[in-house]
């Protein structure tokens, strides 16, 4: 099971993405099959996990029908504590995915740069800024806009760029094609068919 490079006090990498989904969205209830869909975990996973943290009081659940339902855990003395140490580290995963879900136009979306290296193990220091990629045809206010908001909530810059899909393809662009040969975190929940898990990775080159 892989470490959690950007808060390595964690058990693992599963249980980082976890506790973000929970915590980031206090209001809300996730089976644990969606869990293990938007954390991009095998189900079996996701309940080795739920159970763990259930036990330990850190996430609450309830029966409905078969299903098992979990969601963070809101009176406790460490519910502010670890919310704001989940927003710091594994943060923009759940974050820019909420606030990319259903804009129209959007055909892929990825983080780049530092954060995504640290997500995908690659040692290095406290990520000051979010990168990231929008693909498709989307309004340049909009994507403004979610910027300036993404980036009040996580405490970081986030910069978004958008290219087109005929760009995106392209091999002659040198920007991209560096984009393109280096850590990769796509962000789900977008009109684009890669939006099947909140954690699918990019292919990328590790040295960085």
């Amino acid at each position: 099971m892989k470490d959690s490079t950007l808060l390595p006090i964690l058990k693992s990498q599963t249980q980082a993405d976890l506790l973000a989904l929970l915590y980031l969205n206090p209001d809300r209830e996730f089976s644990v099959t969606e869990v293990a869909r938007r954390i991009g975990c095998s189900v079996p996973g996701a309940h080795h996990e739920v159970v763990r943290l259930v036990d330990s009081g850190f996430i609450g659940e309830r029966r409905e029908g078969n299903s098992r339902l979990v969601s963070a855990v809101n009176n406790s003395i460490l519910t502010q504590g670890l919310t704001l140490l989940l927003t710091a580290t594994h943060g923009p995963l759940p974050i820019l995915s909420a606030a990319l879900e259903g804009v129209s136009g959007i055909t892929e979306a990825y983080i780049f740069g530092s954060w995504a290296a640290r997500y995908l193990g690659v040692a290095g220091g406290v990520p000051n800024d979010i990168d990231v990629l929008v693909v498709g045809d989307v309004d340049k206010d909009l994507l403004y806009k979610i910027s300036e908001d993404t980036s009040k909530v996580l405490g970081r810059d986030v910069n978004i760029r958008r290219v087109s899909r005929a760009a995106w393809r392209s091999s002659t662009d040198g920007f991209l094609s560096t984009v393109r040969e280096n850590p990769l975190v796509s962000l789900a929940n977008t009109d684009s068919s890669h939006s099947a898990s909140t954690a699918r990775l990019g292919k990328s080159k590790m040295g960085r």
